[in-house]
């Protein structure tokens, strides 16, 4: 029988999913730029999240969801050892919604999928959640070194890729 605090925590829970997990979705989907990955990448976090709900709750539960899925998408990375190579022009993947099938959406993801898994976690902790480059390195538990260095090959590798879609403004001062 569940008492009362244990019931308080289950609801915790369920509200704080409701309310972020459309957020953290589009997140795991720009780590994995598939789907399917992307809602087992997001129940893999939050699986873990729950497991230890009542010592995160009261802290930044959103913030440890984003670390357990970048962390969680390396190491699923690192045992498949799989590298995309697409050839010639980005391919088009349906997606369930045609509105969002918006030829800058289907650029940018596939530009994303030719990054190495901590490159394209860089881009999206610095470009779509507008993390510090010190706030990257917290969340991806290493250096600022080695942040910048990830930020600055993602870049130029993306500069490669599809020149059209950098644009100079997209560069901001380190902080």
């Amino acid at each position: 029988m569940r008492g009362p605090g244990v019931t308080r925590g289950v609801d915790d829970f369920r509200d704080f999913v409701r309310q972020r997990s459309s957020a953290l979705s589009r997140n795991a989907y720009l780590l994995t730029g598939d789907h399917q990955l992307a809602e087992d990448l997001l129940q893999s976090a939050l699986a873990n999240t729950y497991r230890h709900w009542r010592r995160i709750r009261d802290d930044n539960p959103e913030a440890y969801v984003r670390q357990a899925m970048y962390h969680q998408h390396i190491a699923w990375w690192r045992r498949r050892r799989v590298t995309e190579q697409l050839t010639g022009a980005p391919r088009e993947h349906p997606t369930a919604d045609p509105a969002e099938a918006t030829d800058l959406r289907l650029t940018v993801t596939a530009a994303l999928r030719r990054l190495t898994p901590k490159q394209r976690a860089v881009i999206v902790l610095r470009y779509y959640d507008d993390l510090t480059e010190a706030q990257a390195a917290d969340v991806l538990g290493c250096r600022i070194g080695t942040v910048k260095r990830h930020g600055h090959d993602a870049l130029r590798r993306l500069r490669e890729i599809a020149p059209d879609l950098l644009d100079l403004s997209w560069q901001r001062s380190t902080s």
